[in-house]
């Protein structure tokens, strides 16, 4: 049954109005109410009410909507309009049960009924004795009980003095509770005075003190006028003493806070009267805060600190912009991994599994790899290197980070550190700061969720450094393993212990890196793969990895390995493997739409129509050697993205010996030129060529592919060649490349990149290469494979690099001096 009644709330308006009800009654002549019953037992239809409880004695009313409930007011309407209304001890219970109701009720006469919306009826009664449910008679259409009708014999139990003292001990605790509600206390004093009868007076003060209905069916259960009274001025003690309690903290509030904060002091006031009772069942955040602190599993440095931030958290005003921030301050340290880590596995076999599961190639960078966990097993806490991985893109260094955070059983985190200008991002902001929130660093152990995990410090090389403070500056402490056991993120302000993350950081080259940060770290080169072990990685990883990622089986497309071959070489130009798996992705693609619309159940791919998936190719190959010419030698190029082969072209023109460079040519590549030309001019006497041939021409240097910037000095000895080569009128070999760095002296000095300049220069089928003699145990280092059909010549001078450049090496004839003039004659110059 729902009841939509006025209930009585803890407040003091619905009090207000459920005594006018009482005061109509007090005015009118004594009614006729309900007889005086010569028989105590009676039936009378029932109505079982919720969430109210009503007292002998008053007017009031209520709603109705269930269907049984308004055949049995029908019922009493027809029937001397009498009912007994008895309340359910529980609101929720939907049919309620003889034994779901209390055994008290009020035996009332109906006065007025009126309909309203939705099937409501409105009853309008006259309380009038009390009765007790025997039992239900019956349940169907209404429900009818047998009552017990107590009459005054039963109920009055003491003197007439007893009486008068209990009434007036009664009014003096009421009126101390209508003092703290003075409108109240004007409009009821007086009426209450002119009750004389005990019962009655019990019944209207307990009718008009705002309490549950349990309550008020306590007073109702208490029959008789002793019970009665201990019943009322138990209640009306509490209640008064609530009042009181309710006042004082009032006038507490009213010092901490504005007058307009209204919301604010409803909020305090609440939190005072729990505080003040004891009452408070529910757990507030401060509270719940607490507990998880005493369950963190943290040093005992740390539960201090926190449990000082929810002591300020308690004294903080709620809804404040403070708290805001107190709280999720407290919220971060409570999910720090303090003392949480993940179990370590130390299986150096497991780590070479796992690498050699995920990667092809690459053995010298497994080894390392595995160098490298043996002495973290080795070592004390903290002392373990910090590898950094270096190497163009797309050459499995991310991975292999992820491998041994897969081997080693750690948790793995990515720290993109590409683009990161501020301070504030490795180390956090302070928390006073809007929007303020932990570094990178202690956001990635939030992440994790354990202390030890694997972070990977990606791009290292493209931290910048602006005026908001040098980031690299603070990555030093965090890759020092001296510092990093106290690291102190601003945000957190906690010294967090990194010396059991195992970081490690990936860049495509050093440059960019700062010395003092390079200098923490030890670097392992990821060099590029070969095209073998290309055709390998595509065959055994990416073409499986993209099948299952467009949703083809290994049986719906095959890819022949001459057109693998032409996939690597035409349509790729990298150091590693990215580019061939997007390649090899636009296939699946295609292959997928093919099996979808039902064009073919099986694509096979091969050279000849391989230009229907990725169109026509996106390179050309590499330009075979060619005949040999004057001034132009085919030098070698470390690019990001691998080796490349260079032609230098030197041509002579009359002039006025400038040297022009062209080809966007960086400074030091400039300087190279220069030095390469200054070399030339110092031997160009002991092969016939004067001075005044420099003073009369002109030499244009130029590398083509000018739109792509050019930089470094191993350039040097191949424009020393071709301007030696230019000058002299000899030709160079077009089946020879070289590279290496010059100096005025004609010294050849050692040059990196070796692996990728060697696979450049076998992509341009030159297989005579010319590279410096103190790069001799770089060329040792490299693979069987690399150097497989490639002769190696190592050069300490530059007489060497022409001694094999040039198709013949011209005799020298040193320069005749005309002794009649004390001029110089120089060959092929007319004496002036």
């Amino acid at each position: 049954m729902q009841d939509k009644n006025k209930k009585n709330n803890d407040n003091m308006d619905d009090a207000s109005k459920a005594q006018s009800a009482e005061i109509i009654k007090d005015d009118m002549e004594k009614p006729e109410n309900v007889a005086e019953y010569p028989n105590a037992i009676i039936n009378v239809p029932c109505v079982v009410l919720r969430n109210i409880t009503i007292l002998p004695d008053i007017l009031i009313h209520f709603d109705l909507s269930k269907k049984e409930s308004h055949k049995a007011v029908s019922s009493a309407l027809k029937t001397g309009q009498e009912v007994f209304l008895v309340t359910q001890k529980s609101p929720d219970v939907e049919e309620a049960e003889e034994d779901d109701v209390y055994r008290v009720g009020t035996l009332s006469k109906i006065r007025q009924i009126i309909k309203m919306p939705q099937g409501i009826i409105r009853v309008m009664v006259e309380a009038g004795h009390r009765a007790e449910l025997i039992h239900f008679t019956r349940k169907e259409p209404w429900p009818e009980a047998e009552v017990h009708v107590f009459t005054k014999e039963e109920e009055i139990n003491t003197s007439q003095d007893e009486a008068e003292a209990m009434k007036r001990d009664i009014m003096e605790l009421f009126v101390g509770f209508l003092s703290f509600f003075p409108k109240v206390g004007r409009a009821f004093g007086r009426q209450f005075e002119d009750v004389e009868d005990l019962g009655r007076f019990l019944d209207l003060v307990i009718a008009n003190i705002p309490v549950d209905y349990d309550k008020k069916q306590e007073a109702l259960e208490a029959v008789d006028y002793r019970s009665r009274y201990e019943k009322v001025r138990e209640i009306l003690d509490e209640e008064t003493r609530i009042a009181n309690i309710r006042m004082e903290l009032a006038e507490k509030i009213q010092f901490r806070v504005d007058k307009d904060q209204r919301d604010y002091i409803l909020r305090e006031q609440l939190h005072f009267i729990r505080e003040e009772l004891g009452e408070d069942n529910s757990e507030n955040e401060a509270d719940k805060y607490q507990k998880q602190c005493d369950e963190l599993n943290a040093p005992d440095s740390v539960k201090e600190r926190i449990y000082k931030e929810i002591d300020r958290f308690r004294n903080t005003a709620s809804g404040s912009s403070e708290s805001g921030v107190e709280q999720s301050y407290i919220e971060t340290l409570l999910s720090m991994p303090w003392n949480n880590a993940s179990k370590e596995n130390k299986s150096l076999d497991n780590a070479k599994k796992v690498l050699e599961r995920d990667h092809y190639g690459l053995d010298k960078v497994k080894e390392r790899m595995l160098e490298f966990l043996a002495v973290k097993n080795l070592t004390e806490k903290g002392q373990s290197p910090i590898i950094c991985l270096i190497g163009p893109p797309g050459t499995g260094k991310t991975s292999i980070a992820k491998s041994i955070a897969e081997s080693l059983n750690l948790k793995y985190i990515r720290v993109s550190l590409g683009g990161v200008r501020d301070e504030a991002e490795i180390r956090g902001h302070r928390k006073t700061y809007v929007g303020a929130m932990p570094g990178v660093i202690a956001s990635g152990l939030l992440h994790s969720g354990v202390r030890n995990p694997l972070i990977l410090l990606d791009e290292i090389d493209k931290v910048s450094s602006e005026y908001r403070g040098a980031t690299a500056s603070a990555l030093l402490e965090v890759l020092d393993s001296e510092q990093n056991k106290s690291f102190r993120d601003h945000y957190i302000e906690i010294p967090l212990d990194l010396s059991d993350v195992l970081f490690i950081a990936t860049a495509n080259s050093t440059d960019g890196i700062p010395r003092p940060l390079l200098d923490r770290m030890e670097i392992v080169e990821v060099s590029g793969y070969t095209e073998n072990e290309k055709l390998h990685i595509a065959r055994e990883h990416l073409l499986q990895k993209q099948l299952k990622k467009n949703g083809l089986k290994k049986s719906n497309l095959s890819i022949s390995e001459d057109a693998m071959k032409n996939i690597i070489s035409l349509y790729t130009r990298e150091s590693g493997v990215r580019s061939l798996e997007r390649r090899i992705g636009e296939i699946c693609r295609k292959t997928a739409k093919a099996i979808y619309t039902g064009e073919t159940k099986k694509v096979r791919v091969t050279p000849k129509n391989l230009k229907d998936y990725l169109g026509t190719e996106k390179y050309l190959p590499e330009e075979e050697a060619g005949e040999s010419a004057i001034g132009i030698v085919r030098g070698l190029a470390w690019t990001a993205y691998g080796g490349v082969t260079l032609e230098v072209e030197v041509n002579i023109m009359p002039g006025k010996g400038g040297l022009i460079l062209t080809g966007q040519l960086g400074d030091v590549m400039q300087e190279s030129a220069k030095a390469s030309m200054t070399f030339v001019r110092s031997i160009s006497e002991d092969y016939g060529i004067g001075e005044s041939f420099f003073r009369t021409h002109d030499f244009h240097v130029h590398i083509p592919e000018g739109a792509t910037p050019k930089d470094g000095p191993s350039a040097g000895v191949t424009m020393a060649t071709a301007l030696f080569s230019a000058v002299t009128k000899v030709k160079v070999r077009s089946d020879v490349a070289m590279t290496g760095e010059i100096t005025l002296r004609g010294r050849v000095l050692p040059i990196g990149g070796l692996k990728e300049k060697i696979l450049a220069a076998k992509a341009a089928k030159i297989m005579t290469v010319l590279v410096p003699d103190k790069n001799h145990r770089d060329i040792d280092d490299l693979s069987d494979e690399i150097k497989e059909g490639v002769t190696i010549y190592y050069m300490k001078e530059m007489s060497d690099v022409l001694e094999k450049a040039l198709v013949v090496l011209p005799e020298k004839k040193p320069v005749k001096k005309n002794k009649r003039r004390g001029k110089v004659k120089e060959n092929g110059d007319k004496d002036s």
